[in-house]
């Protein structure tokens, strides 16, 4: 029997899909610049112990297999290869308890973020991580990439936030990890290992997350137009001096202004070059004061138009549009989106080769950024067909990443290392760090299944 057949009679034939019209809609997340192939079955686990199973089955044939959420990546972490046994856990998505008292939630992985958080507002409570894709993308996918978000310059990242968790590790034993409690350090923590982990160590099966209570306060919102990336970074770096720690801080340049103009007809591009949005959630007066200093950062850093929005649906309006900036783009072409991480006084320099390097080589970049803590998002856009711009993208793409290590940076802030870095991410972890991460891949998965030949 080949892997399918073998699935099928240990799990159900009603989960595992071969037909070609199905398999191929799985075989890839949304780098669409990373290889990909035809997976030789799909299956939608229903609970745990069909995921042990799969496990079991793949171990004893040597077929590798990868983990999907919702297919939202973007480092092609998420991708089979022809003959892989790609584990759809659309079917595993449920929230099994909200803890008021201890303020934890229980979920599985296929529960989808923005879903979460509008669950346990419900119970007062309010769950922080919100990358861009969080009306779609699932609490399993934020876990392998350690998703971050407009809100993580204040509030931290999905690692912060996972507490427990249980998984199907090695030839299929299922291992609970982490806690529940508010503390613990007993043995390694081998939760947190698995946080960020891109499906290479194992498949998460549920996740113990921990709750803040619900903000009961409005934000403030300062807006800021500049004429120039290299100001817009400064203004953040000022900010970062002034030791302010806004709700939100993100960047928007005019190309991808004019992007979600062209789409959404919002006439956001006509003030400057680069917009900046912060908030500030801090309670009442403190607020206030708070947006104020934000305020004065601007225009001290030479903002052409700078003020506090008044109006709540215009403010929602303009975070809205940083969130429908990839999407606008990808109208325009084919994106190969970049994702470096350089320490906050760092940002205005690494802004500044970002541009240097689309003048380099002739390629058009829109800068996107949750800027208040260093993570900025290049989008690299290539015309339909053109293999002599994606070939200069791609060049690109190397430069600003060798430039993000140079400057004391990270590769990747948020959206993992995939297919895509996998060569810068040797540079950045070192031969013996790299010989680390290669031991501990070998301890938890023995037989060379868990999306072998992503991150290293």
């Amino acid at each position: 029997m080949d892997v399918a057949e073998r699935l099928a009679a240990r799990i159900g034939a009603q989960q595992v899909y071969t037909d070609t019209h199905v398999t191929s809609g799985y075989a890839r997340d949304h780098a669409e610049w990373a290889p990909s192939g035809l997976p030789a079955a799909v299956v939608r686990p229903r609970h745990t112990e069909d995921v042990r199973a799969v496990v079991q089955v793949c171990a004893e044939m040597g077929v590798p297999l990868v983990g999907r959420g919702a297919g939202t990546g973007l480092a092609g972490a998420a991708n089979a290869s022809d003959g892989w046994v790609v584990v759809s856990f659309e079917r595993m998505d449920r929230i099994l308890s909200v803890d008021p008292v201890q303020q934890t939630a229980t979920v599985q992985p296929g529960v989808v973020n923005g879903d979460l958080r509008e669950h346990v507002a419900g119970h007062g409570l309010w769950y922080p991580p919100d990358p861009s894709s969080a009306p779609w993308s699932t609490i399993g996918g934020n876990v392998a990439t350690n998703a971050g978000g407009l809100c993580c310059v204040k509030y931290g990242v999905t690692r912060d936030y996972v507490l427990g968790m249980e998984a199907v590790v090695g030839t299929g034993e299922v291992v609970r990890l982490g806690r529940t409690t508010a503390k613990g350090v007993t043995g390694y923590d081998l939760c947190g290992l698995m946080v960020g982990s891109e499906g290479t160590l194992g498949l998460v099966t549920e996740v113990t997350l921990g709750l803040r209570p619900l903000r009961r306060g409005g934000e403030h919102t300062v807006v800021g137009y500049f004429d120039s990336l290299a100001r817009a970074g400064e203004a953040v770096a000022a900010v970062a001096t002034a030791g302010i720690t806004p709700s939100a801080l993100e960047l928007i340049d005019r190309f991808c202004l004019q992007a979600v103009d062209s789409w959404k007809n919002m006439g956001l591009s006509a003030e400057g070059e680069v917009l900046l949005l912060a908030r500030s959630d801090r309670p009442g007066g403190a607020g206030e004061q708070e947006a104020e200093d934000i305020l004065e950062c601007f225009r001290a850093q030479g903002a052409v138009y700078a003020v506090r929005s008044t109006d709540a649906e215009e403010a929602e309006a303009l975070f809205a549009a940083r969130r429908l900036a990839y999407p606008a783009l990808a109208r325009l072409g084919s994106v190969l989106t970049e994702d470096v991480c350089v320490p906050k006084a760092a940002v205005p320099e690494m802004l500044a080769r970002v541009e240097e390097a689309g003048r380099r080589f002739d390629t058009p970049i829109g800068n996107i950024a949750h800027a208040g803590d260093g993570n900025l998002h290049p989008l690299f856009v290539v015309a339909p067909g053109d293999e002599e711009a994606r070939a200069r993208a791609e060049k690109a793409f190397a430069v600003v990443v060798e430039q993000a290590l140079e400057l004391g940076g990270t590769i990747t802030g948020e959206h993992g290392v995939g297919l895509l870095k996998k060569d810068s991410a040797a540079k950045e972890l070192g031969a013996e760090v790299l010989g680390m991460h290669r031991a501990v891949k070998a301890a938890l998965d023995p037989a060379g299944i868990f999306n072998p030949g992503k991150v290293f």
